[in-house]
């Protein structure tokens, strides 16, 4: 009986004290480690919040072993607010610490946005990018409405307080109060893309209406500085930190929210979207 005991105690006791205490020797010792990382972010997906990429630029900018950081884009773009505020985020970053953006298959309109106030900007040939432009989606139900029989009496202090409502058609003067709005936002677009790039707000305007571009098409118009992978995105940013030997790289973890753990994070991402594009229409992004 005494040896079932013993067996049970050291299986659920001693053994799990002695992994835990494995592990917190292990992460001392890492933690003794004093040599120079590159950080890298990731940016993936429709860009709806901006707090966790500004939580992550501050994490590397803020650690004084982090010595450069690499922003990897995947991203069609999104939302015009949360665009910006990354925008500013690697801008005092990089006043800082250099930042390489790293272009992965697709870094369009806000992910070439938020891409392009980078210390350098890297380029696959094959990463589809530019689509400087905004956009505003707003769809019209009326004629489906009208079949199920469903109608909507709306109560509203303004004339424009319901634009955009899918259940009427609309109004030129609010088609005009949008495309101005539109068009505001695009004239933000450009400038700052000028500004971050070193161009002339005459030559991005150029091509700045929406069309998609190449890497290698982006390199030659100045929108890129070099084509390459990730991996030489890292070698640019140990150049650019003056590191030698090689560095640790290490990725900001993503904090997981429960309803990615339940149903996936590509679920929810989906899910995200249409959600998304329905309270806020004006974007920047890849259609």
């Amino acid at each position: 009986m005494k040896g079932i005991l013993w067996g049970f105690f050291i299986i659920f006791v001693v053994i799990p004290i002695l992994i835990v205490l494995g592990y917190v020797i292990w992460d001392k010792k890492e933690g003794l480690k004093t040599g120079p990382q590159v950080g890298v972010l990731l940016v993936r997906g429709l860009i709806t919040d901006s707090r966790e990429y500004i939580e992550g630029l501050k994490s590397f900018r803020e650690n004084s072993r982090v010595k450069a950081i690499v922003l990897r884009v995947d991203s069609p773009g999104g939302g015009v607010s949360a665009a910006q505020e990354i925008y500013r985020e690697v801008e005092k970053t990089k006043a800082v610490k250099p930042v390489v953006a790293s272009l992965g298959s697709m870094a369009t309109s806000g992910g070439y946005y938020i891409s392009c106030v980078a210390t350098k900007v890297v380029a696959n040939p094959g990463t589809v990018t530019g689509s400087i432009g905004a956009i505003a989606v707003f769809p019209n139900f009326e004629k489906l409405f009208e079949k199920i029989g469903y109608s909507t009496v709306v109560i509203k202090s303004g004339e424009f307080k319901d634009i955009g409502n899918p259940a009427r058609p609309m109004t030129p003067e609010e088609e005009t109060l949008l495309r101005d709005t539109i068009l505001e936002v695009h004239d933000q677009f450009v400038k700052d893309v000028a500004r971050a790039r070193g161009m002339e707000e005459a030559s991005v305007r150029q091509i700045a209406d929406g069309r998609i571009l190449t890497g290698a098409k982006a390199k030659n118009l100045g929108l890129v500085d070099e084509l390459g992978n990730l991996q030489d995105a890292i070698e640019l940013a140990k150049t650019l930190a003056h590191i030698e030997g090689k560095p640790e790289v290490i990725y900001y973890e993503k904090k997981k929210k429960l309803l990615d753990i339940i149903l996936g994070e590509e679920s929810t991402a989906n899910l995200r979207d249409f959600l998304f594009n329905t309270v806020n229409p004006i974007q920047w992004r890849f259609p």
